[in-house]
C-alpha cells in the first residue's frame, strides 16, 4: 500500500504547489463548502491513483486544495462506503494520502440519523467518541500486514478525539450561538436504515448518532498521528416510534444546515494554529 500511496501522493503533488496542513472530508450534501475554496485546484477522484468514484448522490468525488479560513487545506468532496463494496482499507485509502501531501489534522463530517429524543434534525453533533461495530466484527482498515511507516499496531483510541482542536470548536459554535451537541457515534455497515429494534439497540449502548461512515477514517488518522475532529449533522430522527428515514431528506437537511455548518468549519480553521 506505501507504493500506492506514494503513487497518489505524486500526481497530487504534480497538480499544485501548495502543501495542506487540515484534510477535511465531507459527507452527504455537505461537500459544497469547497465551493469556498480560495485559487482552489480540482483533481477529480478518476485521476488520483488507486481512488474510486463515489456512487452516492450528495459524494461529487473530487479533491480540492486551496485555502480556506486562511489554512491550507485538502478537502475530500466524498467518501467511499462499506456497503459500496470497498474494503476497509480501500474506504481509509484517501486519509493515508492527506497524510501522506502534508496534513497534520483532520476534520470529518458525515450526515447521521439522530437517537438521543431531545435533539432536532438540523443540530451539529460534535463526535466525542465512536463505536466502530464493522470492525468490532473483523472488517478493519488495520487488519493484516502492519507496515510500520503508518503507525503503531495497535493504536489506542480512549481519548481519540480530546486534543486541541475540541475547544477551539465549542469557542467558535459559541461565539456564532451555534448549540453544539456532543455525543457519541455509532458506525454500522448499512445500506439499509435501521430497524426499531436495532435502533433501541444502539441507544441502549450509549448512542447519540449512527451513521454508515467516519469511524474507519478516524482510526486510521489516529494511527497516523493525526489531531482528530468530527461533526455528525443530524438529517433525520432516528427513533424507534418515528417516521421511516430515507436518503432524500438527508440530502434536504445537509442543503438547509449549509450556511451554519459552512461557518462553523470556517470558523474553526481561522482559530487553528498549523505551524510547527
Amino acid at each position: 500500500m506505501y507504493e500506492q500511496i506514494e503513487a497518489a501522493r505524486a500526481i497530487i503533488a504534480a497538480r499544485t504547489s501548495l502543501t495542506p496542513c487540515v484534510g477535511l472530508i465531507l459527507g452527504s450534501g455537505l461537500s459544497a463548502l469547497a465551493d469556498d475554496l480560495q485559487e482552489p485546484t480540482i483533481i477529480p477522484y478518476a485521476e488520483i491513483p488507486h481512488f474510486f468514484t463515489p456512487t452516492i448522490p450528495g459524494h461529487r468525488g473530487e479533491l480540492a486544495i486551496g485555502r480556506l479560513g486562511g489554512q491550507p487545506v485538502a478537502v475530500l468532496r466524498g467518501r467511499f462506503h462499506f456497503y459500496e463494496g470497498y474494503s476497509m482499507q480501500q474506504i481509509t485509502f484517501p486519509v493515508r494520502v492527506l497524510r501522506a501531501i502534508g496534513c497534520i489534522a483532520l476534520i470529518v463530517t458525515n450526515a447521521a440519523g439522530g437517537m438521543n429524543p431531545d435533539w432536532q434534525v438540523g443540530d451539529i453533533m460534535r463526535i466525542a467518541d465512536q463505536i466502530f461495530l464493522p470492525g468490532m466484527a473483523g472488517h478493519h482498515p488495520l487488519r493484516g500486514e502492519h507496515d510500520e511507516r503508518f503507525g503503531p499496531r495497535f493504536p489506542a483510541m480512549v481519548g481519540a478525539f480530546d486534543n486541541d482542536l475540541t475547544p477551539i470548536a465549542h469557542a467558535v459554535a459559541s461565539a456564532q450561538g451555534l448549540t453544539l451537541r456532543e455525543g457519541v457515534y455509532i458506525m454500522l455497515s448499512g445500506p439499509h436504515f435501521e430497524s426499531a429494534a436495532e435502533l433501541r439497540m444502539l441507544r441502549s449502548w450509549g448512542g447519540d448518532a449512527v451513521g454508515m461512515s467516519t469511524a474507519p477514517e478516524i482510526i486510521v488518522a489516529v494511527q497516523s498521528g493525526m489531531q482528530t475532529l468530527g461533526f455528525s449533522l443530524i438529517t433525520n430522527l432516528a427513533l424507534p416510534d418515528g417516521s421511516p428515514a430515507n436518503h432524500a431528506e438527508v440530502l434536504a437537511a445537509g442543503e438547509a444546515a449549509k450556511p451554519k455548518f459552512a461557518a462553523l468549519i470556517r470558523g474553526i480553521l481561522e482559530k487553528m494554529n498549523t505551524e510547527g
